[in-house]
């Protein structure tokens, strides 16, 4: 642990000179954190070695270094036996070098790398493959410093779900992986949290297809949800909409959002739509517009509106969707818009 009372100690003048030497800007490093500056060990030059002998340029070093200034207080043993691990998934230096620039304090986290290695080794194992793992080392490296036992008890209580909803040994393999490449997150659950989650949706009368599809859309978000924001989320859909249970199940089937944003997102997005002019009706005909935050449907409806497209008369399809679909949706009618009511090459009949 370093220490980061930076009154009455002095900046380490050799740790100074040697990233000097490296052309690394001080300023960014006094800016963002300058206790790093005030200990009394650092390893510039080894690490920067280990770094060019990667095949990391100048420029690159001084970059990661900026970026993550204590990765000069490791010592190179810890990144030389990082640089191994992370090669188990890498597909050569060069790529890792690219990983390092990018997520430079992913990479310089030795705390667990036991853990680490022990999870690259089950990820492999299961199937996952490399570049998903480099994915999940970069963006989601709290993962791996969880005990592989408790990783491997979260997977076993997918499966042993998937296979309790009626879903095949079969596909079980496929369903697992592509739930953790879509939200890797799922491993931060406890076994205990993914169990409560799934029997509230039983106990909320859905089947069990209908729970497998439901984690299906909600690519395993589910699971960071507590039964309770669910139970309110629900209920005020339901006041909302005035609808039965029934018909409520029919509308979280058709937008899974009803069940995964809290309340004051829901009706911060439907007091949205309603300043709009969209009605109450409109919504519950396409809730999927609630997945969209007010700015983007405030943005789309002004684009319509420029075609002359009025939103509060027609269905609200064309609000829906990714930005490519919207892109393809508005596309569409403006080539509407602009296509003449003649055919301009047609032959002309006159009769003599």
């Amino acid at each position: 642990s370093y220490t980061t009372d930076t009154k009455s100690r002095e900046e380490n003048k050799k740790t100074l000179e040697s990233l000097y030497s490296l052309s690394v800007d001080i300023t960014k490093i006094r800016r963002l954190k300058e206790w790093v500056l005030l200990q009394d060990v650092a390893y510039v030059k080894e690490i920067a070695g280990i770094l060019q002998e990667m095949g990391a340029d100048e420029t690159t070093v001084a970059n990661i270094i900026e970026r993550c200034p204590e990765a000069i207080l490791h010592t190179p043993a810890e990144i030389n036996s990082q640089r191994a691990l992370w090669q188990l998934v890498c597909q050569n230096e060069k790529q890792l070098i690219k990983l390092i620039e990018q997520f430079p304090e992913s990479f310089f986290t030795t705390d667990y790398q036991q853990n680490q290695k022990a999870n690259i080794l089950f990820f492999q194992e299961l199937g996952l493959k490399n570049n998903i793992i480099t994915r999940f080392l970069t963006s989601a490296p709290n993962i791996f410093y969880n005990p592989v036992e408790k990783n491997k008890n979260v997977i076993e209580t997918l499966q042993r779900n998937y296979l309790n909803l009626g879903g095949s040994e079969a596909n079980m393999k496929i369903w697992i992986l592509k739930l953790l490449s879509q939200n890797p997150f799922i491993l931060l659950n406890t076994s205990t949290a993914i169990q409560e989650n799934l029997e509230f949706l039983q106990k909320n009368d859905f089947t069990d297809q209908e729970v497998l599809q439901l984690l299906s859309k909600l690519k395993g978000f589910i699971f960071q949800l507590s039964s309770t924001t669910m139970q309110k989320s629900m209920l005020f859909s339901k006041n909302v909409f005035k609808c039965s249970d029934q018909e409520l199940k029919q509308l979280v089937l058709k937008c899974p959002a009803l069940l995964y944003y809290s309340v004051p997102v829901l009706e911060e997005r439907l007091e949205g739509l309603l300043k709009e002019g969209i009605s109450i009706a409109q919504i519950r005909e396409t809730p999927m517009v609630l997945e969209l935050t007010t700015q983007i449907v405030q943005y789309r409806i002004k684009k319509l509106s420029a075609l002359g497209y009025d939103i509060k008369s027609g269905n609200l399809e064309s609000l829906n969707g990714t930005k490519k679909d919207f892109e393809v949706t508005y596309g569409k009618i403006q080539s509407k818009k602009e296509r003449p009511i003649f055919n301009p090459v047609a032959p002309l009949h006159i009769e003599d």
